[in-house]
């Protein structure tokens, strides 16, 4: 009985618990909905207002962080107000400067784009419609700076240069000709600094020694193995032909230094000049010769013959001589250098004993 008496007890607290909350629901829900809305509208926010704000910052914010990332330096320092209009889209590559010694941001010698181009403030603001103008400096090919102007940006850093102290008077300062016109600055690979392809910066001008470099006998230049800067300095030299030592022979004598001597007898034109022999860009005769033996020598030395003991009637009908020497002046063998073998000097001690020892300005080995 008492499992039953449980059961009754409570379905009976049950019934009555429904029937207390059946007359008391509407006042409840009423005082609920009351509660509720004051609860909306006293603590949840305007969902409006939330919304709108952040839309507003961020509209005034984007600008500001556009502005700030279009001002900073991408390469050099201070070229954002360059660089807002000069990207990688540009169609000249100004970014590549960055590959390029002048863009080492680590070395305070580095320039800045007004360092060359000037502040340019008309460029950066213009205060008049119509295209924007030029900047202060401009230094392609079809520019209207002066070359002095555009020359003188770069001497501002490089005018103490060892290469560069003697540009003042050269001759391409007196030509007028412009640094830009041989270096690209804002090139990765400047074609003037490399081996292979300096010589033909070069002979963008010098079209005559672009044929004698392609000769049968020329220096290693096509190969790769010489360029022009080996020999000459066209910034400007003390020398002769923009070469970088004092004289032609000095130039000569730090490749060919078995023909520097010193010498116990010298050939007198190969201590004065040794381009009286020879054309160094290039020729069709061998060893870079001007022209071929023996007609290279006889711009100097009279033909001659073979040693002849005696010769009849070489002198005249009936007269005969034994002095050795044959009047007819023929060349023997056809090639000087078939006995005089020693051109550029000798250290043969001869002692020029007639029918002896030959004598020694003969540059016999």
């Amino acid at each position: 009985m008492s499992g039953l008496r449980k059961f009754l007890l409570g379905l009976v607290a049950a019934t009555a618990a429904a029937g207390l909350l059946g007359s008391s629901a509407p006042a409840a829900a009423a005082g609920a909905s009351q509660k509720t809305d004051k609860w909306v509208t006293a603590d949840l926010p305007d969902l409006g207002t939330q919304v709108a704000a952040p839309a507003k910052a961020q509209a005034v914010q984007a600008p500001q962080a556009d502005q700030q990332a279009q001002s900073k330096d991408l390469v050099l320092r201070g070229d954002a107000v360059c660089t807002r209009c000069h990207d990688e889209e540009d169609d000249f590559p100004v970014l590549a400067i960055s590959k390029t010694p002048h863009g080492v941001m680590a070395d305070a010698r580095t320039p800045t784009c007004t360092s060359c181009h000037g502040e340019s403030s008309e460029h950066v603001h213009p205060t008049h419609g119509g295209p924007r103008p030029k900047p202060d400096r401009v230094f392609g090919k079809t520019s209207q700076t002066p070359v002095d102007v555009r020359n003188q940006a770069c001497l501002t850093c490089h005018q103490n240069g060892v290469m560069t102290s003697h540009w003042a008077g050269s001759t391409h300062q007196v030509e007028n000709v412009a640094c830009t016109s041989c270096h690209k600055v804002h090139s990765a690979h400047d074609p003037v600094l490399e081996k292979r392809t300096q010589p033909q910066v070069c002979f963008t001008c010098h079209k005559e020694q672009r044929g004698q470099i392609n000769r049968p006998s020329h220096h290693p230049i096509p190969e790769g193995k010489m360029t022009c800067s080996d020999c000459h300095n066209p910034m400007g030299s003390v020398g002769p032909h923009l070469l970088k030592r004092d004289t032609v022979n000095d130039t000569c004598y730090t490749c060919h230094m078995e023909k520097r001597g010193p010498f116990v007898h010298n050939h007198e034109p190969v201590t004065e000049d040794c381009t009286n022999c020879h054309n160094p860009h290039g020729t069709v005769t061998e060893n870079l010769l001007k022209m071929r033996p023996p007609m290279l020598c006889h711009q100097c030395h009279s033909p001659h013959g073979a040693q002849v003991l005696q010769l009849m009637n070489q002198n005249g009908p009936g007269i005969s001589t034994s002095s050795g020497k044959n009047g007819i002046n023929y060349t023997m063998a056809r090639g000087c250098l078939n006995c005089h073998t020693e051109v550029h000097g000798t250290n043969n001690p001869a002692s020029g004993v007639p029918l002896g020892n030959p004598s020694p300005q003969f540059l016999f080995r």
